[in-house]
């Protein structure tokens, strides 16, 4: 179980490592946009984002 989470972490890691990496001047302009945004809207956005990945947790599992 340990391991499955560790994999999976790494994975994420990996992933989000990936825009800034390759895209560095788009990743900031991204951020930028983000820190523009009203706090309500950032955490609607986040919200829909963890509700997405629980349904499809629940799905695979």
């Amino acid at each position: 179980m340990l391991h499955t989470l560790l994999t999976a972490f790494a994975l994420v890691l990996i992933i989000e490592g990936i825009g800034p990496m390759l895209f560095p001047n788009k990743w900031r302009n991204y951020l930028q946009q983000m820190v523009e945004q009203p706090v309500n809207q950032l955490r609607s956005i986040g919200g829909t984002l963890v509700t997405i990945g629980l349904v499809s947790l629940f799905f695979l599992i």
